[in-house]
């Protein structure tokens, strides 16, 4: 098993693998993200296409040292924070959702060839979710 002192980097432009993907709730017609990993910092840009062609676009920023980071995510204050758990990146996330506080926690791992990315969702409301994206060949 790798430990944190071999840092994984997540740099690239992904595509979902929806076929593979096993998510929750209304899949996307297509799923494009940019990440920028310069380790501690980590940037997402994330491009979902929904079924009706209409798109959302998500910025979202974590440092991998544990520290605290605030996004907004559809106009939602998101706190996280980010961890490395042997060679996975665990990304924790708090929301209020209708006045109910929220966490996710997200897993991310690489595959050993680098190709795959997997982003899943464990002890959380989206338990189960699991999202792979291919590494696009620039």
């Amino acid at each position: 098993m790798q430990r944190c002192s071999m840092k994984i980097d997540f740099s690239g432009v992904w595509s979902g693998n929806l076929q593979k993907s096993k998510l929750l709730g209304a899949p996307p017609k297509a799923l494009l993200a940019r990440i920028d990993h310069k380790d501690p910092i980590l940037i997402m840009e994330m491009l979902v296409t929904k079924s009706d062609d209409t798109e959302d676009k998500l910025l979202f920023r974590v440092l991998t040292t544990g520290e605290e980071v605030e996004n907004s995510v559809r106009g939602m204050q998101v706190q996280s924070c980010a961890t490395w758990a042997g060679a996975e990146l665990l990304i924790e996330s708090r929301m209020n959702l209708n006045g109910r506080e929220s966490v996710l926690r997200d897993y991310w791992s690489l595959s050993n060839d680098g190709r795959m990315l997997t982003m899943e969702h464990r002890d959380d409301a989206l338990t189960g979710q699991i999202t792979f994206l291919d590494r696009e060949t620039l």
